[in-house]
């Protein structure tokens, strides 16, 4: 097994590119293998790494079908239906609250 060349941050050659750069760019890594490690030191952990690959090996994102943009858009809507209610909340719902704001924190009106 053969160990991968590691950069520090900031300091990775031209050519080559993390998930996130390449998704930028419109690219994928498109089954290819990860050429190179890129390191940012920490005080009391250890480094945070990210993984590298050649753009000049990427691949272009595979378009969105309408059959994924319907999936998509379903399960969108599910995050944003209160199962209380069941009433659009016009954004996600926490999951923390399990519900709306509404529901999850109703108005004391006894007081």
């Amino acid at each position: 097994m053969t160990a991968l060349p590691v950069y520090r941050w900031h300091l990775a050659p031209d050519g080559l590119a993390t998930r996130r750069q390449l998704r930028a760019m419109n690219l994928r890594p498109g089954g290819q293998d990860v050429v190179a490690e890129l390191q940012r030191p920490r005080r009391k952990r250890g480094p945070l790494v990210a993984y590298l690959y050649r753009i000049d090996r990427a691949k272009p994102v595979r378009p969105m079908t309408p059959a994924k943009w319907a999936a998509l858009a379903k399960a969108n809507t599910a995050r944003r239906t209160c199962p209380t209610c069941r009433r659009d909340a016009g954004y996600v719902i926490p999951t923390s609250l399990g519900a709306c704001v509404t529901c999850a924190h109703p108005l004391d009106l006894a007081a």
